[in-house]
């Protein structure tokens, strides 16, 4: 078996995989980048026997809007595996999608994790990627993947701290000679912020909208601080209204949404002083030469950056590609594997 493996191991192509909560990456080795989808699994369900009907993209537009003998889930909650068999279905889909001609062909695959994940969880994680049918299957800390995506110099003895907003968790963390020096995962990411708005408007409009409306209220006039004339643009959004319970449209402003997001965003923003509080002097004292990098969904929230950098005082870049970064980042960690060798994590 071993020498099929290893001929397997000729013919596949590596991949390095972002499992998020939101969106699951996928950057083969030599190719870059070449799937992003939303992490979401649709069902067909007939006599208690589920079977895939979509996943990625098509599932995405099913979330919410299904009838009752289909189910649209969301594998991954707060950056782990929160549904197993349903986590192995997505990843085997995207892996098929990514090899269109190779059966027999057991890639090598590296995934990120988030830096609070517990041994079970990074378990979960490792065995539904074996499963799916890897060759073997490494772990990277996500804060050292979305450092290395976002190009900073993390294998110099100097401080970086990076801030990775993604859609369950946001993780700090303060890097320095390649590997973690502190880190800190909370669980505030783009979903709490969806939760915000919906709650927000419940309370303060009596409107009930979902969450897909949630998150494009959040992507086009979500903003992190009230807005200078104190209304800001606006939008119309539709939901239904709690009074007499008939669908209804009305005008929300960027002032509103940003009192929604207050809490949310004094969560990140107080993870972040809490990592620069426990980092070491001399790290610390290079990090505000260097400043702090944001990156993941989460950093394309308005002037998200602005609010950080009242808050701490330092300078607050965000990446180029935000989105990207930890799966460019875990790509990076497959091509110069010898370099981050201790960073990957192959047993357990």
């Amino acid at each position: 078996m071993s020498v099929f493996g290893n001929l397997g191991g000729l013919f596949s192509s590596d991949m390095a995989i972002d499992l998020g909560t939101a969106n699951t990456l996928v950057y083969v080795k030599g190719r870059g980048v070449i799937l992003s989808e939303p992490s979401v699994v649709a069902y067909h369900v007939k006599d208690g026997v589920k079977k895939v009907l979509a996943v990625g993209e098509d599932a995405k537009l099913m979330l919410g809007r299904t009838p009752g003998s289909i189910e649209a889930i969301r594998p991954m909650r707060e950056g782990v595996i929160a549904d197993f068999d349903t986590a192995e279905e997505m990843i085997k889909h995207f892996i098929r999608k990514v090899h269109k001609r190779s059966t027999f062909s057991k890639p090598k695959i590296i995934v990120c994790v988030p830096h609070g994940a517990t041994p079970v969880e990074k378990r979960a994680i490792r065995q539904s990627v074996l499963s799916a049918g890897a060759r073997r299957a490494g772990l990277i800390a996500e804060p050292i993947a979305a450092a290395i995506g976002a190009g900073m110099p993390i294998t110099d003895p100097t401080g970086n701290m990076v801030v990775d907003i993604g859609g369950g968790t946001t993780e700090v963390a303060v890097l320095s000679l390649g590997d973690i020096v502190y880190a800190r995962s909370v669980r505030v990411g783009g979903d709490r912020m969806d939760e915000a708005i919906i709650s927000y408007l419940r309370r303060q409009q009596n409107l009930l909208v979902g969450e897909t409306t949630a998150e494009r209220i959040k992507t086009s006039i979500g903003t992190a601080r009230m807005p200078d004339d104190g209304r800001g643009t606006s939008m119309q959004i539709r939901g239904r209204d709690l009074l007499n319970g008939v669908p209804k449209e009305i005008e929300v402003t960027q002032a509103q949404i940003a009192e929604a997001l207050a809490e949310p965003v004094q969560q990140i923003c107080e993870a972040v002083m809490t990592a620069l509080e426990t980092t070491p002097p001399d790290l610390a004292a290079d990090i505000v030469d260097r400043g702090v990098m944001l990156t993941g969904g989460g950093a394309l929230l308005g002037d998200l950056d602005l609010a950080l950098r009242e808050q701490t005082g330092l300078a607050v870049s965000i990446a180029d590609e935000s989105l990207n970064c930890v799966a460019l980042g875990t790509g990076k960690a497959l091509e110069y594997e010898k370099q981050l060798r201790h960073a990957i994590d192959y047993d357990s």
